[in-house]
């Protein structure tokens, strides 16, 4: 037996097409970087910067209908890496969670089966990252275990569960979209499931009750009118049906840019709520000539809402700032604060909507939130990048201009450095401006910025099925210099898509017919026939279209000229092995015979011809012995010839024998017929034998029918080996050498077709049946490998054919085309060893070693004058820098050119590469990092003293400097005092009012009698403020009173005495002085760092606000953040920030000693020798043995297992 080998090294993949309706909500953009996207069963990962489909995940039975990223909001180890996980949830109920690398399943959970409504992973625990919340149909929402499957607990609702949505800013809150309302959960916990059933409010409309409605002179006409409709508030009783309800609503969501906001999306107006006013503050309406929203997605780094609308048109909405702009006049103070206005900054083109194509959903980059990405249900995935173009001089828009920032990271942007605007949405937009703090013009150097959406990328899909496929001749040793494996694929509108499966992108697409192509036979390497039928008309007749294509011009002309108009359909074509004839069978019409190469008509046979019900062309031929028979003609006449002219040299003489050979091959090449041979059977399932040489057709021998098959539906042919298939399942071997024929039930009906795979020796088959398809192998006559409709897939298979000597490629009825291993498995494979066409930058594709190395290198390099993107400068280990080498490649260049800027200064640095790596937790805590240690830095007293340019924006809520937080507090009041309907609504205003410290003469109205009382004698009942406050009043009502006689600090006490830790830190940052509130905060990161609550980077941003920067690299160092605590204090250190301490030197010792241990663990020798150089007396002994390890020339980085085990001991 001959061996035979892979042809050429292709991955098993998918080409995915439409998408199905439940796909409609299954996409996601995580902060990894990638887009998962379903499209039926299987799930498609995305990469946005280079628009190319990089994996795709098949598990599941059924249509996919959610997935979800995780979340990154961890401090990445070698025992917590970066890795790609992903969940996913189907239409039968089950959850899959992915290792994305690999390809596999990590584990799948499955409680009901009904399609999961929604899921999302928990982000705020540090212990734990596996934790999944899913709602399960109709009423229960199921904390899942993702890592093991574990359900955690489970609690049912009274109404039908639609979605639900996390609060940002508070991590027990949960609010659930019910079918008759809003379900407000505020006791959510990972340990256990809510003890109540939750809140339940209903959507009411003000503007129908008499109460509340205004005279007729005070009503407002024109939109202000429109908007008043609009108005809606948050009851507590059923509303009627002539009332608005939520049956409607499209989408809740909390904002994630505000603390106590919520959206509710319908499909004319957004409306933006307060929750504890439990009043609408903001509408954003559409004009009855406008699009319906689709979907809005709120965005966390600025106020501002990307809307998805019904013709594919993305908006951006910003929240306008309270400050007037400098050419705005102000006559009604109040004015400005009449709701919350989103004004429409930019918005892309819409696409051509039709009955199959519609917009599904938009999603859009978390990590910095300027890339967008449309998902179309034709299966396009059109790629937005948010952009801006900067002015001087304003321009008339009849919008309040906005802003660039002012600097990045609190450093003036340099010339080298002006791409950094780029890189997100809040370095291209200054943050919200509120009166009383912010100056409403520009500052120097702010520019005002103009907003546009560029379309950067588009992954198109295949058409709607059925396809018709034929992979290109397969490689060989004459042709392996040129050889592309190119699939062509017939579609239903009569194109032609050419792919490359080397890489799975479009090679090109061809516009062929113009209705749908039933057949496809390559002739060469770069040309094929195609062939195409219409309806039938009243006769049954058809027009036939059969084309040529030259794939290098894209030339196509009819190949039967002016034939094929009203006649019998087109069965099948055919082309012999040599590609030297065609035959073309028709349905009631005898079959034509073509010569390919002139594209002449040789043969149309007699109308008795029998009727042909399956035909193939025979391997074998008579080429090689014609060529053996032209070249020993030609050698014996050329030693006939005798040399006329004796004055030739003997040179010239062997040039013109090695000519007249080179012209002799090629007409031999050009004008020899070879003689080929075809069989065919009847509808008796007689096997008639035809030969075909030159312009000569020669009928040969009649083999009769085999009683045991039925009427024969299909022929193949390889070797000596014979394969015929029958509509009853049969399939009938024929060993011609042997003379030998054996038949063999399949019990699988019909066989559609069968096609022998390419490879000398290699004699597996490939079978198409109507449920199903198998591999079989012909020498043993067993079958190898089998799918079946309902058992092993959940598509039917439209077409097959192999395209390589081991794989297969299946077209399918769910308008994919699956390239699978023989075994016809999945068709997930590991993405870290493709060959992609353009590389990707995903440090998630690394092993955990070689990603902390990479960005270890590109966070710092201290022992280079000048800093470098080349890795190979470091000394690292081989396999490693082949690793990282061949798996990763720098993204841009403009962004790397600003890594190599010397004036980027570290904390610049580190939120950049944070950026770079879609590191969620390194983000939030270099943001604010690098905002605090700069301002103390420029002042060392309190935060409240820092220049009113540079604050937190509100979306860091607590983490904000007290002036600004205290300003927008009161601008959120004056909104909900303009917005207050009712008296209850009154009396939350006087509430906050006075929490603020705001005693003006108009509140006390409000106010109960008993406060009013207090109020009036408060100089007598100083003394007794902590017994007035003990009282039977609740807690609410004590706190006010204490704040009434400026005893806030006492409130907040009591406040987290009664464990209301977010209601005294808001109390504190209002009301309390610098050193009383830091007191109030400091109390709140203990507790946050308790076991019960496990929250301490919650609790190192709330020290690192407060400036207790020692404190920060304790609690940095003891959690085993070395990199970070090292990085920290080495800013601190730069920008003279100082840390607070009897013994600095200790901490800055151990943290470099640390953090040299962990460079040398991940093979950065040099950064380890220089870290632990510079900690003193406490990396003396790590520097001996750095140095002699350096000088011995040993390898310095330790397995993992060796890692782990050495940083386990670090005390």
């Amino acid at each position: 037996m001959i061996p035979y080998t892979v042809n050429i090294k292709l991955a098993a993949r998918t080409l995915t097409g439409t998408l199905n309706l439940q796909n409609k909500t299954a996409v996601d953009w995580g902060w990894q970087g990638l887009i998962a996207q379903g499209c039926h069963s299987s799930i498609l990962i995305i990469d946005p910067k280079t628009a190319q489909t990089i994996q795709v995940l098949e598990r599941h039975k059924a249509s996919v209908v959610k997935v979800k990223w995780s979340r990154e909001n961890y401090h990445h180890s070698l025992s917590s890496p970066y890795s790609l996980r992903l969940a996913s949830a189907d239409a039968a109920g089950k959850i899959i969670v992915w290792d994305v690398v690999s390809g596999m399943a990590h584990c799948e959970i499955q409680e009901h089966t009904k399609p999961i409504q929604d899921m999302d992973w928990l982000w705020t625990q540090d212990a734990s990252l596996d934790l999944l919340l899913a709602v399960h149909p109709p009423n229960y929402i199921v904390l899942w275990n993702g890592d093991t499957g574990t359900k955690l607990w489970k609690k049912s609702y009274a109404e039908n569960i639609l979605s639900f949505s996390f609060d940002l800013f508070e991590p027990s809150n949960l609010a659930l979209l019910t079918s008759e309302g809003i379900v407000f959960i505020t006791d959510f916990s990972h340990s256990k499931p809510p003890g109540s059933g939750g809140k339940k409010v209903y959507i009411a409309s003000p503007h129908s009750s008499p109460a509340h409605s205004k005279p007729a002179a005070a009503q407002p006409t024109g939109a202000k009118k429109a908007l008043n409709k609009v108005k809606v508030l948050i009851t507590n009783e059923k509303p009627t049906a002539e009332a608005v309800t939520l049956n409607d609503c499209l989408q809740l969501s909390y904002l994630p840019s505000k603390r106590n906001h919520m959206l509710l999306l319908y499909p004319r107006e957004i409306l933006i709520l307060d929750l504890e006013l439990s009043q609408t503050v903001g509408v954003v309406a559409i004009e009855r000539s406008g699009v319906p929203f689709i979907q809005v997605i709120p965005c966390a780094q600025r106020d501002a809402l990307y809307c998805l609308h019904e013709n594919g048109c993305i908006t951006l909405r910003v929240c306008r700032s309270t400050t007037p702009s400098p050419n705005e006049t102000v006559i009604d103070p109040e004015q400005n604060v009449q709701e919350l206005v989103y004004d429409l900054r930019s918005q892309c083109d819409a696409i051509r909507v039709t009955k199959t194509v519609r917009p599904y959903r938009v999603v859009i980059c978390p990590v910095n939130e300027n890339n967008a990405a449309l998902i179309v249900s034709d299966g396009r995935v059109m790629l937005w990048e948010f952009t801006y173009s900067t002015s001087f001089f304003p321009l008339s828009s009849g919008l309040p201009p906005l802003y660039s920032p002012v600097n990045f990271c609190g450093t003036p942007l340099l010339q080298n450095q002006k791409c950094i605007p780029d890189l997100s949405l809040n370095t291209m937009i200054g943050h919200s401006l509120i009166s009383g703090v912010d100056s409403p013009r520009p500052l120097a150097g702010q520019q005002e910025v103009h907003l546009k959406f560029l379309l950067t990328g588009l992954l198109s899909g295949l058409p709607l099925p059925p396809f018709s496929l034929r992979m290109c001749p397969p490689l060989t040793t004459k042709n392996i210099n040129h050889y592309q494996p190119l699939l062509a694929v017939g579609t239903s509108n009569g194109s032609v898509l050419v792919y490359n499966l080397t890489s799975g992108l479009l090679h090109k697409e061809l516009s062929v017919h113009s209705c749908e192509v039933r057949g496809i036979e390559w002739v060469s390497l770069t040309s094929f026939l195609s062939f195409a039928t219409s309806v039938p008309n009243n006769l049954g007749l058809v027009r036939n279209e059969l084309q040529h294509v030259d794939l290098r011009t894209g030339r196509c002309f009819a190949f039967r000229g002016e034939r094929g108009n009203d006649e019998p359909a087109i069965e099948m074509i055919k082309v012999s092995h040599l590609k030297q004839y065609l035959v073309v069978v028709f349905r009631d019409k005898p079959l034509e015979l073509w010569d390919v190469r002139t594209g002449t008509l040789l043969r149309e046979m007699a109308k008795n011809f029998p009727t042909v019900t399956a035909l193939e062309w025979s391997p074998s031929h008579n080429l090689k012995s014609l060529k053996k028979k032209q070249l020993a003609a030609r050698e014996a006449m050329a030693r006939q010839t005798t040399l006329a002219d004796a004055e030739q040299s003997s040179v010239e003489s062997s040039v013109i024998s090695l000519l007249q050979d080179a012209e002799s091959k090629s007409e031999m090449s050009q004008g020899i017929s070879a003689r080929e041979h075809f069989v065919f059977t009847d509808t008796d399932g007689q096997v008639y034998h035809i030969t075909v040489e030159g312009n000569t057709v020669k009928d040969g021998a009649r083999i009769p029918p085999d009683g045991s098959m039925g009427s024969i539906a299909c022929i193949t042919w390889k070797g000596d080996t014979l394969v015929l298939g029958d509509v009853d399942g049969n399939l009938n071997f024929w060993d011609l050498k042997a003379r030998l024929s054996r038949a063999v039930p399949t019990h699988r009906g019909w066989v559609k077709k069968i096609r022998f795979a390419p490879g000398k020796g290699n004699q597996k088959l490939l079978v198409m049946y109507t449920d199903g398809a198998e591999v079989w192998d012909t020498k043993e006559v067993q079958m190898v490998s089998s799918i079946r409709v309902g058992r092993n897939v959940n598509y039917r298979i439209l077409d097959i054919d192999w395209c390589t000597s081991d794989k297969v490629v299946l077209a399918s009825d769910d308008g994919c085309v699956r390239v699978l291993e023989m075994a016809m498995k999945s068709a997930s494979y590991r993405m870290d060893e493709q060959d992609l066409t353009d590389p990707v930058w995903c440090p998630y594709l690394l092993l955990p070693r070689a990603a902390l190395t990479l960005k270890a290198f590109l966070l710092l390099q201290p022992w280079s004058d000048t800093l470098t993107m080349d890795i190979t400068h470091v000394y690292v280990t081989a396999s490693l820098f082949c690793h990282i080498s061949s798996n990763i490649f720098f993204p841009l260049s403009d962004i790397k050119s600003v890594l190599q800027d010397p004036n980027l200064n570290l904390l610049q640095r580190c939120l950049l590469v944070s950026r770079l790596f879609g590191d969620e937790s390194d983000l939030q805590f270099w943001t604010v990092a690098a905002h605090y240690v700069q301002s103390f830095a420029q002042s060392c007293q309190t935060p409240a003293e820092v220049p009113q340019s540079s604050h937190l924006d509100i979306c860091h809520d607590i983490l904000c400097e007290s002036s600004f937080f205290q300003r927008f507090q009161l601008e959120r009041v004056r909104l909900q005092e303009v917005k207050r309907s009712s008296y209850e609504h009154t009396k939350k205003c006087a509430d906050q009012l006075l929490l603020l410290g705001q005693h003006t003469l108009q509140i006390f109205p409000y106010c109960t009698s008993v406060k009013l009382c207090f109020g009036v004698y408060v100089s007598l009942y100083q003394a007794a403020h902590k017994l007035f406050a003990g009282l039977h009043l609740c807690l609410l009502e004590g706190v006010q009173l204490l704040c009434l006689i400026d005893k806030a600090a006492d409130a907040c006490r009591y406040l987290q005495t009664y464990g209301e830790w977010n209601r005294a830190a808001w109390l504190a940052k209002v009301r309390l002085s610098p050193a009383e509130s830091s007191d109030v905060l400091k109390r709140w990161a203990e507790h946050l760092c308790s076991p019960q609550v496990n929250q301490k980077s919650k609790a190192i941003l709330v020290l690192l606000s407060l400036g207790c920067f020692h404190k920060v690299g304790e609690m940095l160092h003891s959690m085993r953040y070395f990199d970070r605590a090292a990085l920290f204090i080495e800013a601190c250190l730069k920008y003279g920030s100082s840390l607070t301490t009897a013994s600095p030197h200790k901490l800055i010792g151990a943290a470099f000693v640390d953090y040299a241990k962990l460079l040398r663990s991940i093979g950065l020798q040099q950064g380890a020798v220089l870290w632990a150089s510079r900690a003193g007396e406490a990396g003396k002994e790590l520097l001996d043995e750095l140095c002699q390890t350096e000088s011995m020339g040993l390898e310095p980085s330790p397995t993992e297992e060796e890692v782990d085990n050495s940083l386990g001991n670090v005390e």
